[in-house]
């Protein structure tokens, strides 16, 4: 019977049998760096080059490696060739480059300057790579076979230097990723001596940031690069380089983030040109050539250069974030460590790479000097020992017949026997056996050292301190403080101008510059609709909604678009999201937060609360509580400051029994917490409720004096028909 084409099978069983497999190979395999620092791609091609005499020889087709690479790379052509393009000086993707390069091979900061194809470039490993083979041949590393057995390969490389941090490094495997951010060499070479010699060392104080082929300026924060080398985790900002031409009005970017390109800046500059959020740029356009990168921005006269830069950085990725994964293969396991935790990995790998070369010296020097006591021996009867091999008969008797004669092991009566006859005199045998003490010494050093770490330790040191001198170079990436760096707000890119603001009955809002108030008309208005409210301030201010619900809402002046008097304006509700319950009680206006608050509530009670009251330090568009709401609130008034100054006024409280009470506002304390009840001004009388507030200016009472009462609280006096200014009908 036949097998169904489909078979079920439980998808938990399908993907440990058919997607693990896969995804193990691609994280151990293919995207994730060992602690050498490089990649099985980058392992592949470095090594088919050092065989092919690159490291000491000429340079050579790029096409010609490729093909060479092919023999341990399974991999297209195409994929090979672009792991070399990166590894390049030309390309300029690495901080410390292994290749060197004739030909182009594209810019790591451009997405359009294509490399040319490798039967047109040329190559050779960079000096530095001298390091990554060091002792390769003296079994510091493991060797595997290639993917059809035909070769071997090294399974790391032994480099002298903790290149896993020398270079930037990304990868992005199944369900992981990694994304190593480079350090300057220099830096890094002293920052391992220091924690080989103290694994408590503060690296920040030696290592104070990454550096990055690309240069730019890394905004330093303490905190953040602390947590990158505790966890491996984290991010900090990079923003570029520029400089002002005066002459010309003109800003000239030479140096930008690693992570975008010249490409990507151009086409965000444009767009804000067009949509009309930078209206200080011209032109801009692309003037890199062989000198290096430049981004040329044109200004419009009287454009402030700084301003624009710091619109610019807040905009565009002329300022980035950099987003740290150290996530690396440690005998092939996948591991997230900090800084401190690779570099001491890397000690851990460095020091075993150092003792498998003094053992390999050891066992070849032991070897030699077991041959040279052997040739030692033959030096005390040389006659014999040719009569030994004079009179042997057979040739397989020559090896024992030697070995019977003198006491001599196997090998060494291979190496007397091998002895040319020209060399069998008295004068070659003495100078051959004079290496014996010095052998002997060497060997005492080299056993020594191989069972003392703190003289393993001076070598690596010997050999970082050597690197640092011959490879090392000043930091590309200036680092500054974060706090030398001024933050881009909001109100920082908004034009500021002087404006008068109207608050309508029915809910509506017009903001209209001073400038355009003095040529506008008739306030245009909804049929019987009346402004409540004016206001000046500058475009600015902060604007206070108060709610009958007791809540605050805040939104900027420059939120509201400008409008004319001959417009309607804005609804209130739609500008700050109230919904159709909410009732505006007042609005206030203001830059420093500065004045007070005065609340009127039917229970005859009056609260004065300070304006810095409502300041927070997030920008907040909402504040519940804040008002009492015990007692329904009738009216408010906004009291300015000036000169730190608040400015009181008289204000009249009407009940609806037809009384009312003047005050004045200073009679009023001033309470420091949003939800006081305030003072009792008007006393209720047979169940009264105060209806209404007014300025005594507004308030339309003749005799303000009449009722101003000496004591607070009060009941308050009649008010009469005179007191409005009606006059009574006589029938005499």
């Amino acid at each position: 019977m036949k097998k169904p084409l489909i078979q079920e099978q439980p998808i938990v069983d399908t993907l440990e049998e058919n997607y693990m497999p896969y995804a193990m190979s691609v994280i151990i395999s293919r995207a994730i760096p060992e602690i050498d620092g490089l990649k099985p791609s980058h392992r592949k091609l470095l090594y088919t080059m050092y065989k092919m005499g690159l490291l000491n020889g000429g340079l050579t087709k790029s096409a010609n490696v490729v093909g060479q690479t092919m023999k341990l790379n399974p991999h297209g052509d195409a994929a090979i060739y672009e792991t070399m393009v990166r590894l390049t000086d030309g390309n300029g993707a690495l901080l410390a480059p292994l290749v060197k390069s004739k030909g182009n091979f594209g810019r790591v900061y451009s997405r359009d300057m294509a490399y040319a194809a490798s039967r047109y470039t040329e190559v050779k490993l960079n000096p530095i790579c001298a390091e990554l083979f060091s002792e390769l041949d003296k079994d510091t590393v493991n060797f595997t076979d290639n993917y059809d057995g035909t070769m071997q390969e090294p399974t790391l490389l032994p480099t002298t230097f903790p290149n896993i941090l020398a270079n930037p490094n990304q990868g992005i495997a199944v369900g992981m990723a990694s994304n190593i951010c480079s350090f300057n060499l220099r830096e890094l070479c002293s920052a391992t001596i220091a924690l080989m010699n103290d694994p408590e060392a503060d690296l920040t104080e030696i290592m104070p940031a990454p550096d990055f082929p690309t240069g730019g300026t890394l905004i330093y924060k303490r905190d953040e690069i602390r947590d990158i080398y505790r966890t491996g985790r984290g991010s900090f900002k990079l923003r570029a380089k520029y400089s002002y031409d005066k002459s010309q009005n003109c800003i000239d970017i030479t140096e930008i983030p690693y992570t975008t390109t010249i490409e990507v800046i151009i086409d965000k500059i444009v767009d804000l040109v067009k949509a009309g959020k930078v209206k200080e740029i011209s032109d801009v356009r692309d003037e890199t050539d062989l000198k290096g990168l430049k981004i040329t921005i044109d200004l419009k006269r009287g454009s402030d250069p700084e301003k624009l830069m710091a619109k610019l950085f807040k905009m565009t990725s002329l300022e980035d974030s950099f987003s740290c994964n150290f996530n690396i293969l440690i005998e092939g396991s996948p591991l997230v460590l900090g800084v401190n935790d690779i570099i001491s990995e890397w000690l851990v790998f460095r020091r075993n790479c150092v003792k498998r070369a003094i053992s390999f010296d050891i066992d070849k020097k032991s070897s030699k000097l077991h041959l040279l006591e052997g040739l030692s021996l033959i030096l005390l009867d040389i006659d014999k020992a040719i009569r030994i091999v004079r009179e042997t008969e057979e040739d397989s008797m020559v090896i024992p017949n030697l070995m019977d004669g003198f006491g001599i092991t196997e090998a060494q009566a291979e190496f007397v026997a091998e002895i040319k006859l020209r060399n069998l005199n008295k004068d070659y045998i003495i100078k051959r056996t004079d290496e014996i003490d010095s052998l002997k010494k060497e060997l005492d050093e080299l056993k020594a050292t191989l069972g003392s770490t703190k003289k393993i330790h001076r070598l690596i040191e010997k050999q970082l301190l050597a690197v640092s001198k011959k490879y090392g170079r000043d930091r590309l990436t200036e680092i500054v403080d974060a706090n030398k760096i001024a933050e881009v707000t909001p109100e920082s890119e908004i034009e500021d101008y002087s404006v008068k603001l109207f608050r309508t009955r029915e809910g509506y809002l017009k903001k209209i510059s001073l400038v355009s108030l003095r040529t506008s008309g008739e306030q245009r208005l909804k049929d019987e609709d009346e402004i409540i409210q004016e206001a000046e301030a500058r475009n600015s201010s902060e604007l206070l909604f108060f709610t009958k619900s007791g809540d605050v809402y805040k939104i900027k002046a420059f939120d509201v678009p400008d409008s004319k008097a001959s417009l309607l304006g804005e609804f209130i509700p739609n500008l700050i999201g109230l919904t159709d319950k909410e009732e505006i009680m007042g609005m206030a206006a203001t830059d420093d937060f500065s004045g007070e608050a005065v609340f009127c509530f039917e229970s005859g009670k009056v609260a004065k609360i300070p304006l810095s009251a409502y300041k927070t330090k997030t920008n907040r568009r909402k504040l519940s509580g804040g008002f009492s709401v015990k007692s329904p609130l009738t009216e408010m008034f906004i009291l300015s400051a000036e000169d730190g100054r608040t400015e009181d006024v008289d204000i009249v409280l009407f009940s609806d029994k037809g009384r009312a009470v003047t005050f004045s506002t200073e009679k009023i304390p001033l309470k420091a917490t949003r939800s006081s009840q305030g003072v009792n001004v008007m006393t209720s009388k047979k169940g009264s409720i105060v209806s209404s507030a007014k300025t005594a200016e507004n308030s339309g009472l003749k005799d303000i004096e009449r009722f101003r009462t000496k004591t607070l609280p009060a009941v308050g006096a009649p008010v009469r028909d005179q007191d409005l200014g009606i006059e009574q009908i006589s029938f005499e």
